[in-house]
């Protein structure tokens, strides 16, 4: 009796452990994200917030601020939601607020909301970091604004020169926003390669417009933290699985003695 004991709490102990993970789990992957996560520098991007419910209550408003790195240019206008920037001495935009309104309740729980807006990339390789602000019906706050590993991370777009890195950037139609690509004229086969190249790799803000007409966003969501997350909890699933079986087994055994 004692052996079927232990294995009997050991196993409530894994299950109980296992139950508590899933739940973790579904909560740290509902965070507050822009996409995406990877763009390419001097590019119009259009940019997609998505926005969860964590609460049993709904999402009246949220705030994005506008890292300095990154040059706001337009946003999607949205039925059922009041949207308003602010801006500093220089007239630069440095935040957005999405705010519910007319008979809109929000985002309720268990459903999320996305909105669009096109961006300018800083010209250097970097990342940027984008705080979030999200407020509920009950006033309460909750600040996207941590470091990644934290409880409430901020969302980052790593921003480089690589078009391979920067996959998510909207693809070129050949124009050149600066006004410096175009047909080359040289007869030299080097310089029309280097025209053809810069022309391919520029992404205009008429193709970023374009994308936030369809109201498609030009990524998927591949975060890596919420990947392993899964992964680790199917793991810890299947060993609360096992342990259940081989508690059964030896209960079984046990009364046969």
């Amino acid at each position: 009796m004692k052996k079927t004991s232990w294995v009997s709490k050991l196993t409530s102990t894994v299950a109980a452990g296992a139950a508590a993970f899933l739940l973790f789990a579904s909560f740290a992957s509902a965070h507050v994200t822009v996409n995406p996560s990877n763009a390419q520098t001097s590019a119009w991007q259009m940019y997609t917030i998505k926005v969860p419910s964590e609460k049993e209550l709904p999402t009246t408003k949220i705030t994005l601020k506008v890292p300095k790195e990154v040059t706001f240019k337009q946003y999607q206008p949205l039925t059922g939601w009041k949207i308003s920037t602010e801006k500093n001495d220089s007239n630069e935009v440095t935040s957005i607020t999405w705010e519910v309104d007319g008979d809109n309740q929000g985002i309720l729980a268990g459903q999320f909301q996305q909105f669009n807006f096109v961006a300018q990339n800083p010209k250097n390789e970097t990342e940027v970091a984008w705080d979030a602000f999200q407020y509920y019906s009950d006033g309460s706050i909750v600040e996207w604004t941590g470091k990644p590993g934290d409880n409430n991370p901020h969302s980052i777009t790593t921003i480089s020169e690589d078009p391979a890195v920067a996959g998510n950037a909207a693809a070129s139609d050949g124009h050149d926003s600066a006004g410096t690509a175009g047909t080359a004229t040289d007869d030299k086969a080097s310089d029309t390669a280097t025209d053809d190249k810069k022309a391919n790799e520029d992404t205009t803000l008429g193709d970023a417009l374009s994308d936030t007409v369809t109201g498609q966003p030009n990524n998927t969501d591949t975060d890596t933290g919420t990947l392993k997350l899964q992964q680790a909890t199917l793991i810890v699933s299947i060993l609360a699985l096992i342990m259940s079986f081989l508690g059964i087994a030896l209960a079984t055994r046990r009364k046969k003695r």
